[in-house]
């Protein structure tokens, strides 16, 4: 290492006591965290692109700095989505600090472990104080039945109104309307449990039926609307 002539010519003065860094909350133990592998914890992030078209969210579950697991789940851009089934491939067995630079066609990625980075790094993960973090697993099992992601799309334009194409709960098919033209209620179906039965056998239709619910008032509904078509 090389020194300046200013610093060269200054005598040495003693540092004194060596504090060492602040302890962080880490899967229900206290850690000053040194090197990359004493992180260890499960977080999400959620990053965009440059243009702002699309998100990506990035939840990893890290054990001794190296990611064990990564669900990557993304809206709005179908490029992303290529970037994001090698994303799945590409993060697990790296360390938290080469996950930080993945090569991928898109940067939200990157944006999103930048901001995982910073979680784990300050001790804010979901499992800081759970003993023992989570097991290789649990990141997918946020999905729930039938291994879908909870997206939601609705439109609307002033002349027009609003239309619910896919809310949390499910794929809508109906909205129910009041006798002003006020939306009341919608049905919806759950497509990750329709999926799962037609792959068991189920016949489709029966399948279809079977995943169908409704939401608010929509039995009262004097008009019902299919918001892709009317």
């Amino acid at each position: 290492m090389s020194l300046t002539n200013t610093i060269e010519s200054m005598c040495p003065i003693a540092r004194g006591p060596d504090h060492r860094n602040s302890p962080i909350p880490m899967e229900g133990k206290w850690v000053n965290a040194i090197e990359v592998t004493d992180i260890s914890g499960l977080s999400n992030g959620v990053g965009t692109c440059a243009p702002h078209q699309g998100a990506t969210k990035v939840s990893i579950n890290v054990k001794n700095g190296i990611i064990e697991e990564c669900l990557i789940e993304t809206v709005g851009c179908s490029g992303m989505t290529h970037s994001a089934a090698m994303a799945s491939e590409i993060l697990t067995g790296k360390t938290l600090l080469e996950a930080l630079n993945t090569d991928l066609v898109c940067d939200a990625i990157n944006v999103a472990m930048r901001s995982i980075f910073e979680n784990l790094a300050y001790g804010r993960s979901q499992t800081a104080f759970s003993e023992g973090g989570l097991p290789v697993g649990a990141g997918l099992d946020d999905l729930g039945k039938g291994l879908r992601s909870q997206v939601g799309t609705a439109y609307g334009t002033k002349a027009k109104g609003a239309r619910y194409l896919e809310l949390a709960e499910g794929y809508v098919t109906r909205m129910a309307l009041d006798e002003d033209n006020e939306i009341i209620g919608y049905e919806i179906v759950q497509m990750g449990k329709m999926m799962s039965a037609i792959a068991d056998g189920v016949d489709a239709n029966q399948a279809l039926s079977d995943s169908k619910s409704h939401y608010g008032r929509f039995e009262d509904g004097v008009q019902y609307v299919d918001p892709r078509k009317v």
